[in-house]
């Protein structure tokens, strides 16, 4: 049994290595070459001017990833899960962990933090595909006007692909990805030879000290040093697919060593030839295999883009609901799975965004500006997140919390400010771009608790119905009716609609509420509950995780089979499809319900968005003031 346990541990590890590690393993790509350039190393500065950054990069990956991601916040999860969305369960989780005040700052960080995710996962593919395409200048120096269609067209392939799934072209990602990592640690250990006195880049005091005689600059090494830890959200979002244990075997037996082996590799290169500094990594590589490099590079980046646009959609699944955005349309790309997802309308935003600033930047270099703001920010508000849960919820003392917080803190500010001093030559997109997703989340948040209010307002109670049912003043006819309703009280306004325009009813009524909880799975055992008021009148309330994906018809035909017998053709699910009107009493600006107009527009009915039969399925219009 142990070796059992063993070997999957072992297969997971492999698999994590594409998906959680991509993003982290193309960061040698660009990295150091961007710190030295912003250090601005030339032939004849003092080795300090290589061993800082670089000793920088390599205790970064030790304390963010190593100490920070897989040692703490890897204990810091929500039934297994990580995530934004996961610490705010696991606040939730218990009621007087946080004041109601406590409670509604707490949803705005992690909503402005799920938001930064939307500018990284831009932003990711851009420059991990550009740096790698731009391996071909160093081939011949004539094909840098081909960098950018090559560029594009790879990202637009990727793109389209996406709804066909990735369950077959993905069992190759870890495979791949494990021949990407040898071959950094091959061609670092290659230079690192050639140069072994590179190997003092390992003391930290390098690093402290270049900051402490370098002021602006040091700032500035930090924005770029952020480049050597991106993915590191993406490691604790994925958690739950892969466990503690299984990230840890291929972070410390992999992954760690072949990036270190490559930066200290990157660095004796630059030491021993100073005009490797325009492009460290592939002037690393022999002329020999450079083409081969530069086709692994390609697909290593390509890799980590599929990885982090599949992060972006499975959060944008989870916001969507909790209730934080629109119901936009989902489609389950392998039917034996139902977490491999493809969103339509993200990826093709996520397309253009990443084209244009393909097109607008020209080169990784300039993408790097913009990198690193919305990833610094993210791991800044992780941080403070994770200072509550352990304080709240693990009850550790106030300095054993603190401390490791505060150490945390201090890097990731400087972060912050080293990617904040680029601001006008990009770090500006991810802020904005993070900035207006948290707009859209927090008015629909605040449009759908207006528009429930509005609803609640003309709901009748349930016993006026029965009353009405058991005097027989209500005339019945053959089927089965299920009324779609958000809340599971009073009756639901396309049953009053319904009754108004047809003066009739179904023999059986079912009034169906699917209720999304704060927590990532809900059991089996509390999966559904069931009310009957009278004869063949019932109500069902089926529950599931904001990390879940409903199989309502199933469900609800699962709850009333030992109640009921439907037969699955013969229902009719009824829906109210909500005409807003912003001249209503809601306390929003009115650029605000505007705004949460055209995103009710935009949103799925709630039949459409749980896979209901559409031939089965009848919308029922209703007016309403917001």
């Amino acid at each position: 049994m142990s070796d059992s346990k063993s070997s999957k541990s072992w297969h997971l590890a492999l698999a994590s290595l594409g998906v959680v590690f991509g993003d982290i393993g193309t960061s040698p790509l660009y990295a150091l070459r961007e710190c030295l350039a912003h250090a601005h190393y030339e032939h004849g500065h003092p080795v300090e001017m290589v061993y800082g950054p670089i000793s920088l990069m390599l205790w970064s990956l030790t304390l963010m990833v190593a100490v920070k991601y897989l040692s703490m916040l890897c204990s810091a999860t929500a039934q297994g899960e990580g995530g934004m969305f996961a610490l705010m369960s696991l606040l939730r989780s218990k009621k007087e962990a946080l004041t109601q005040h406590g409670q509604t700052v707490m949803v705005m960080v992690v909503l402005f933090g799920a938001s930064l995710l939307y500018g990284d996962g831009m932003i990711t593919p851009a420059i991990s595909v550009l740096s790698a395409v731009e391996g071909l200048e160093q081939l011949n120096p004539a094909l840098h006007s081909w960098v950018i269609p090559i560029s594009v067209g790879i990202l637009l392939a990727l793109f389209l692909v996406q709804k066909h799934g990735t369950a077959k072209i993905g069992v190759a990602f870890g495979p791949i990805t494990m021949i990407w990592f040898l071959a950094l640690g091959a061609l670092g250990l290659y230079r690192f030879l050639q140069y072994p006195e590179v190997i003092q880049a390992l003391s930290p005091h390098w690093g402290l000290s270049y900051l402490a005689h370098h002021g602006y600059h040091g700032i500035v090494i930090m924005g770029m040093v952020l480049l050597a830890v991106t993915g590191c959200e993406a490691l604790y979002a994925d958690i739950g697919h892969f466990g503690k244990k299984p990230l840890q075997q291929a972070w410390f037996y992999l992954v760690w060593p072949c990036l270190v082996l490559n930066y200290l590799g990157q660095g004796a290169l630059v030491i021993s030839d100073p005009s490797a500094v325009e492009h460290p990594f592939f002037k690393m590589v022999p002329s020999a295999l450079l083409v081969p490099m530069i086709i692994l590079a390609t697909a290593a980046t390509i890799i980590a883009s599929q990885a982090m646009i599949t992060g972006v959609f499975s959060q944008t699944q989870q916001a969507v609901q909790l209730g934080y955005l629109p119901r936009l349309k989902i489609i389950h790309t392998n039917p034996e799975v139902r977490g491999q997802i493809y969103m339509p309308q993200v990826n093709y935003l996520l397309m253009i965004c990443c084209i244009a600033l393909v097109a607008g930047f020209q080169t990784s270099s300039n993408l790097a500006s913009a990198y690193g703001l919305s990833v610094s920010m993210g791991m800044l508000l992780t941080s403070m997140l994770f200072y509550f849960v352990a304080r709240r919820i693990w009850g550790w003392a106030w300095w054993k919390a603190f401390f490791p917080m505060l150490l945390f803190a201090v890097i990731e500010l400087g972060y912050v400010s080293g990617s904040l001093v680029k601001f006008k030559d990009g770090a500006w997109f991810p802020l904005v771009i993070a900035t207006g997703i948290w707009i859209v989340m927090k008015t629909w948040t605040d449009g759908r608790s207006v528009l429930f209010q509005a609803m609640q307002r003309g709901r009748l109670p349930v016993q006026h119905l029965v009353d009405e049912i058991q005097k027989e003043r209500i005339i019945r006819v053959p089927g089965a009716a299920v009324f779609m309703s958000a809340s599971a009280d009073g009756l639901p306004l396309a049953l009053l609609h319904h009754l108004k325009h047809n003066k009739a009813l179904h023999r059986q009524v079912i009034l169906l509420t699917v209720r999304f909880e704060d927590t990532p799975y809900v059991c089996d055992a509390t999966r559904h509950t069931v009310e009957q008021y009278c004869d063949e009148f019932y109500r069902v309330v089926l529950r599931y995780g904001f990390a879940e994906s409903p199989l309502v018809f199933e469900d609800l035909i699962q709850a009333l089979e030992d109640r009921t017998k439907l037969k699955k053709a013969g229902i009719t699910f009824y829906q109210s499809r909500e005409i807003l009107l912003t001249n209503g009493p809601g306390r929003m600006a009115r650029w605000r319900k505007k705004l949460f107009v055209t995103l009710s527009r935009m949103s799925r009915p709630a039949t459409g968005y749980f896979d209901l039969p559409p031939r089965q399925v009848c919308e029922l219009g209703i007016q309403l003031e917001v």
